[in-house]
């Protein structure tokens, strides 16, 4: 499911990354990626240190 590579692909990285990074990680596209985002912080998996920016939680 996109929800779990977008985690998956955040968790590996260590570090914060933009959609950007995560598409290419991924390979999924864009509309896809924000739409995994929004479901991951609602859910309350990954943080946004910075604006556009986002991490996973521990």
């Amino acid at each position: 499911m996109v929800k779990e590579q977008v985690y998956e692909a955040l968790e590996k990285a260590g570090e914060m990354m933009d959609a950007k990074g995560i598409m290419a990680a991924t390979g999924l596209e864009r509309a896809d990626v924000d739409k995994a985002i929004k479901a991951l912080k609602k859910e309350e998996k990954i943080d946004s240190p910075k604006r556009c920016f986002y991490v996973a939680k521990a």
